[in-house]
């Protein structure tokens, strides 16, 4: 099944649910990219045992299709300043969810209460800012990008997958600061900057 091993079948078949997959991801080190910019396949992360905030999502999305869901992912847009997040999407009984994976204490797992994706994304919004300054640089959000589009390739690719991490950071968006409202935007509090700051 998708070219996947019997052991690593058998792994993610024991990912169940969201909150399965997310345990799994808070389990492995964050990737940090020491040896130079990476996008592994969610193979490579298993037999790795590390991810940053794509591969984590990559790796979500698999486990969520190997047990009957659609492979989903949102990319979160940012100033260029920043760096966007990428985050696995779920429903359970209507209500959309998140699975993130991030060395922050912030941009982190979603519970299904959102109605909308637009819901899931906003609740982001405010914890999206610049640690320096706390200057919030969150752009705007994807549609809902199903990974069945790309075929299955991505998912033993030995190589780094830049073609799909292109295509999802470019991908449109809708933007979610009111025009004229860019003003209004309050930075974060040198509290809330503190704290956000916080790695595992």
């Amino acid at each position: 099944m998708y070219s996947l091993t019997k052991d690593e079948l058998q792994f993610l078949k024991k990912l169940t649910t969201p909150i399965k997959i997310q345990d799994y991801l808070d389990s492995i080190d964050f990737n940090y990219e020491k040896n130079g910019e990476t996008c592994m396949s969610p193979r490579r992360v298993i037999k790795e045992g590390k991810a940053h905030c794509i591969e984590g999502a990559l790796l979500a999305a698999l486990a969520l299709m190997v047990n009957g869901e659609r492979p989903l992912l949102l990319n979160l847009k940012v100033r260029h300043d920043d760096y966007d997040h990428v985050v696995a999407l779920y429903k359970c009984n209507g209500y959309w969810g998140a699975i993130s994976k991030t060395a922050h204490s912030v941009l982190r797992f979603r519970d299904p209460v959102y109605k909308s994706v637009r819901e899931l994304a906003m609740s982001y919004f405010h914890e999206y800012f610049l640690v320096s300054g706390g200057e919030k640089t969150m752009l705007g959000y994807s549609k809902p990008i199903n990974l069945k589009r790309y075929g299955t390739s991505w998912i033993t690719e030995e190589k780094d997958l830049w073609t799909i991490a292109e295509k999802i950071f470019d991908a449109p968006i809708t933007k979610v600061i009111p025009k004229g409202n860019e003003k209004y935007i309050k930075p974060a509090t040198e509290l809330e900057r503190k704290a956000s700051d916080i790695k595992s």
